[in-house]
């Protein structure tokens, strides 16, 4: 991730005077969301957080263990947001907490943007059609990240990709 963001600060994409949140699962990964938004939109916010959320085997996280904070080059931060099984995740409270490890998120000013799949069922190889249709139906009925998370609704983002199985 450290040479994508490397080849960002070399090149001279417009800035905007905002934070974003990219949650990614892999924290060594690029955010495809961050691809997409730089592709289509073209811009780069002024902070970006890369989000990563680990739900540990033990009942609760406290708040002093709740988030890591590490500065990966100038306006990119990684932040982990570790949760117990039993704690209620709550990102925006979360990114609170982040002020403690000198990283300061005005939440007024804060863009969630997500990553979506979207599942299209094609004729061919692979499974049988029903099965693909069938899939691609529970996938669109799956729960929502952006409530499971209690982000703010006009604050989320989501950008996406057809994926045909």
């Amino acid at each position: 991730m450290l040479p994508f963001i490397s080849g960002l600060l070399a090149d001279s994409v417009h800035r905007v005077p905002r934070t974003a949140v990219y949650a990614v699962a892999n924290s060594g990964t690029v955010p495809q969301a961050l691809m997409h938004n730089l592709k289509h939109n073209q811009v780069l916010h002024a902070r970006n957080l890369i989000l990563t959320v680990v739900f540990h085997d033990v009942p609760w996280i406290p708040f002093e263990e709740r988030v890591a904070v590490q500065l990966l080059a100038p306006g990119f931060w990684k932040v982990q947001v570790n949760y117990g099984f039993k704690n209620a995740p709550d990102i925006p409270k979360a990114l609170e907490l982040c002020k403690s490890h000198g990283l300061t998120v005005n939440l007024f000013e804060t863009s969630y943007f997500l990553s979506r799949e979207i599942v299209v069922p094609t004729r061919g190889a692979g499974m049988s059609h029903w099965r693909e249709a069938f899939f691609a139906l529970m996938s669109r009925n799956s729960g929502s990240v952006a409530g499971f998370f209690r982000l703010p609704n006009n604050c989320v983002i989501e950008l996406g990709t057809r994926v045909q199985i």
